[in-house]
């Protein structure tokens, strides 16, 4: 299983859209200072996740929120 997941930071009003095969390792590399790019705004909390059975269509979830402001908007208006 494959997984598309929002966080938002607990510290800075901040959110980030990824995608990854274990969810639970996923967040706990995050809140845990082990990702690159979300170390200076730790913690977060889980927001919203979607589970797909091949990569390549979370792939494509992932990329379609990061790149489409109204798909976005419209997943942020359902969680926020």
């Amino acid at each position: 299983m494959y997984y598309v997941y929002v966080l938002k930071s607990e510290s800075k009003n901040w959110v980030y859209i990824g995608s990854c095969d274990d969810l639970r390792e996923r967040v706990w590399q995050h809140n845990n200072g082990k990702v690159k790019s979300t170390k200076a705004r730790k913690p977060y909390n889980l927001m919203y996740y979607e589970a797909y059975n091949t990569r390549s269509a979370a792939r494509k979830r992932e990329f379609g929120l990061k790149n489409n402001s109204s798909e976005k908007e419209e997943l942020f208006r359902r969680i926020f």
